[in-house]
């Protein structure tokens, strides 16, 4: 297991393909972060699937439905495009066209993906289990997808 230096900027991924710890920067992306910790509280990514798994891209997670259509009740999120890269286990958030339409959906790259630097907002980094991460089903959409069992905050 991997040392967790903030706890409460870290999240607890239990999924179908193992466990995934994700450090959290609040520091660059203060609303998002505490948008992903506040559903992470309610439960809200218990048993959502990985919806789209693109090999080589990413792995997106965080529809209700299941379709990538969908996002928990809470406002949609004024965009905090920041710095950080989009590089081999990055997390940031999904959006539609609208820049500031991030809400509960996230994705978790496989590799360098420096054409998406400055349009989506990243929020965190798997700093262990991306070897879960890279197990996951692929397709668009995924047939028998895996899911997230359960994401927690590490200091609760």
């Amino acid at each position: 297991m991997v040392e967790i230096k903030d706890r409460e900027n870290t999240l607890l991924l239990e999924t179908s393909k193992g466990s995934v710890v994700i450090e959290m920067y609040p520091d660059v992306a203060p609303k998002h972060v505490e948008r992903i910790k506040e559903l992470a509280r309610e439960n809200f990514y218990d048993g959502i699937v990985f919806h789209r798994v693109i090999d080589g891209f990413m792995a997106q997670v965080g529809c209700p439905l299941g379709t990538g259509t969908g996002g928990s009740d809470k406002p949609d999120l004024a965009q905090e495009f920041n710095e950080t890269p989009h590089k081999r286990g990055t997390c940031s958030m999904a959006r539609t066209m609208d820049p500031n339409s991030a809400n509960s959906q996230f994705f978790i790259c496989y590799g360098d993906q420096g054409f998406l630097d400055g349009q989506y907002t990243v929020w965190g980094q798997v700093i262990d289990g991306m070897d879960a991460v890279d197990a996951l089903k692929k397709g668009e959409p995924v047939q028998d997808p895996d899911q997230i069992l359960s994401m927690r905050v590490a200091a609760d």
